[in-house]
């Protein structure tokens, strides 16, 4: 298994790149390699990467497979002699037997409906060096070139390939990290998640960026819960499967709201368990992780209210017989984009540190902090529940005749409930399915709420700089508040009972 961090470099700071990386002892090798997959996809649609790779002299066959966390891989590597004139080598899936990475590739090729072919392929030149780094040994890699794609395409498509990957070859993953938020900062690069053979597939793909993906089900490697330190990585690498993607997709330039809209998500879910997980092993969650957080969380939204939430109200606008209005939808002219944003260095060291913590115990220095046992932990989350719960059924009561920022305070603490339930779900009792099943339409109502509010706030800023038919949206939102706020409180009345967190099972 493989402990790396992949960056992309910005065109214009490839140079500098480079010359950083001749500083030490280096060297450059030319790679070809061929990737192969099954006309269904069989190897793409499960995260799999194979392919032959002529290594200067040499050709080597791999096999890639997702790993647990966001930093691991599964990988396994076979020499196939050496690069002589002549046609490569034959693909043999059968060489990676007795390996993870093998036996997820066999299993999907028993489902494939065809046989392996030639897919795409890379053209690059790799520059390496190795770095220690408090007491960790990394080889830098520097890869420029392109991928060509062969099947599918009425021509040639190509994609420029510009990276560089930290792969810890021994050591401690503290010393990788602090590398690479180091080489991160001084040259502006942001984290990839886009794999080579990704950028392959994309080019067999229709046109347009990756789709937003959805974290897999939460799991625990023990029932009910782990101890604690297990419990907070298991839960911040299910956040970060939700923001990586589109943080990476984003950085490179995609124009997607629903990218913007899971990195969003993604990042309140993580907000929550850096909040509500803490006290399981006090002093493991770095403070500095959240200002960059919130930051991102809030400029992101800031593009969504103008993109998003403006859209919806307008076409309702319209509906109703609204006059042309100004649109709200494009950002202000010194507003950044949604690239320039996540590109932030505190946010790229952020994520680094957040990687890095769900690593612990993968390394051969990576003990656990001291933390809660099982017991304890089971206890603290169960009281967390209760009290989160507590507060939302507080601050139902009476709400019509609370102000707009209490009501908006109801709305984060029933968030906060709902995924601190989700993050325990795999030790709740039958009742939490139907639980979070209540929560959703009191979010829905005091999501809409909190829409019509921003939509009104621009509305009228836009009506007092003189855009006169915007007072039609002004007067029309400030009519449908009472209705809204209705809505909020019937939809909160109905959130059921807070579900209780199972015993572990005698043995």
């Amino acid at each position: 298994m493989e402990i790396e961090f992949k960056f992309c470099i910005p065109p214009e700071r490839l140079a500098a790149v480079q010359a950083a990386v001749r500083r030490g002892r280096w060297v450059t090798v030319r790679m070809e390699a061929r990737y192969f997959d099954t006309p269904d996809g069989a190897l793409a649609s499960r995260g799999i990467a194979f392919r032959l790779r002529r290594e200067g002299d040499q050709w080597v066959q791999t096999v890639k497979a997702l790993g647990d966390g966001p930093l691991d891989r599964q990988e396994h590597n076979v020499a196939r002699g050496p690069a002589t004139a002549g046609a490569a080598p034959e693909p043999l899936p059968q060489l990676h037997d007795g390996t993870v990475a093998g036996a997820r590739l066999l299993q999907a090729l028993q489902a494939a409906s065809g046989p392996l072919e030639e897919t795409y392929g890379t053209e690059m030149d790799r520059m390496t060096r190795d770095i220690t780094r408090q007491g960790a040994v990394v080889e830098l890699a520097l890869d420029t070139g392109r991928v060509v794609a062969h099947r599918g395409t009425p021509q040639q498509a190509e994609a420029p390939i510009c990276e560089l990957e930290l792969e810890l070859k021994a050591g401690t993953v503290a010393g990788l990290a602090a590398l690479a938020t180091q080489w991160s900062a001084r040259h502006g690069l942001f984290l990839s998640t886009v794999s080579k053979a990704e950028r392959g597939e994309r080019l067999l793909a229709a046109p347009g960026g990756r789709p937003a993906r959805k974290p897999r089900p939460l799991t625990y490697p023990s029932l009910p819960l782990p101890p604690g330190p297990a419990l907070q990585r298991a839960v911040v690498a299910h956040c970060l499967q939700q923001m990586v993607g589109p943080a990476s997709d984003i950085a490179e330039g995609a124009n997607d709201d629903e990218q913007v809209h899971q990195l969003r998500i993604g990042i309140r879910r993580l907000r929550t368990a850096l909040r509500e997980l803490a006290p399981l092993a006090p002093g493991s969650f770095d403070p500095a992780w959240e200002p960059p957080l919130v930051d991102v969380f809030q400029q992101l939204g800031h593009l969504r209210d103008r993109s998003q939430v403006m859209e919806r109200i307008e076409t309702e606008l319209h509906a109703a017989g609204a006059p042309h209005l100004p649109s709200q939808k494009s950002a202000d002219a010194g507003q950044a984009t949604a690239a320039h944003i996540v590109r932030n260095a505190a946010f790229q060291g952020a994520l680094v540190g957040l990687m890095a913590f769900t690593t612990q115990g993968l390394d051969a220095t990576g003990d656990d902090p001291a933390g809660l046992d099982t017991r304890a932990t089971r206890r603290l989350l169960q009281h967390r529940l209760r009290a989160l719960h507590a507060q939302v059924q507080k601050g139902t009561r009476g709400f019509a005749a609370r102000t707009p920022q209490a009501q908006h305070r109801l709305r984060k603490r029933l968030k906060r409930l709902r995924y601190l339930t989700e993050f325990v779900a795999p030790a709740l009792d039958a009742h939490s399915a139907r639980f979070l099943d209540s929560l959703q339409p009191a979010l829905s109502a005091l999501g809409r709420l909190n829409d019509e509010r921003v939509a009104a706030a621009l509305y009228r800023e836009s009506a007092e700089a003189g855009k006169s038919n915007a007072w039609f949206g002004v007067g029309w939102l400030a009519g449908r508040q009472a209705l809204a706020v209705a809505a909020c409180e019937q939809a909160l009345a109905h959130v059921a009972e807070a579900p209780r967190l199972r015993k572990a099972s005698k043995r």
